[in-house]
């Protein structure tokens, strides 16, 4: 039973490495990224309390990761919203699935995001955070498409650029899949 499970795992493996077009950012590049951000984001709220939230479920893996080398007091909240479905383009349309469990108010807080593209997410996220009346409210992004940029967002923390092509990997998706890849690349024209 083992081995079936282990091939068939492998399979799936090698049809997703299939579909890949290029690899933007290794494994490797990404961790460093990550260890970059973490000590920033440190010394910016040195002596300070900070509230993690992280965008479900995209920036789950990159927020896991990020959490661990923040050497802070944290509090981790999360909120899902959306805007894409199972489409490879913006609605244009925000829904919020998922609120805080918690209050906000007097508390500094970062929003974790996967990506922020048209930015019609992330400006509707400070806003609808800034009513609950925190400290501060500022934004890390694991990446930024400013090519597709439809909605002035400041991203306070960035962890690429990337070009305006569909990404997956390190918990980008696409219909729900390549959230597991090690990596973020670009998928082949399906």
């Amino acid at each position: 039973m083992g081995k079936a499970k282990g091939k068939a795992k492998a399979e799936a493996k090698g049809k997703a490495k299939a579909e890949i077009k290029e690899v933007l950012f290794s494994q490797e590049q990404i961790a460093q990224r990550v260890r970059e951000l973490a000590r920033q984001i440190t010394a910016d709220y040195a002596g300070k309390e900070l509230t993690l939230v992280c965008i479900l479920k995209g920036a789950a893996i990159f927020w896991a990761d990020l959490s661990r080398q923040i050497e802070l007091p944290l509090v981790s909240e999360f909120v899902a919203i959306s805007s894409y479905g199972d489409k490879t383009t913006s609605s244009g349309a925000v829904k919020l699935d998922y609120d805080l469990t918690h209050s906000i108010e007097r508390k500094d807080v970062l929003i974790v995001e996967d990506i922020i593209d048209t930015g019609r997410t992330t400006a509707y996220l400070k806003e609808n955070f800034k009513t609950r009346k925190p400290a501060s409210v500022k934004v890390c992004a694991l990446l930024d498409k400013p090519s597709r940029r439809e909605v002035d967002v400041i991203i306070d923390y960035i962890g690429f650029t990337v070009p305006d092509e569909f990404v997956v990997g390190y918990g980008l998706d696409c219909a729900q899949k390549y959230r597991n890849l090690p990596y973020i690349a670009t998928l082949k024209p399906q």
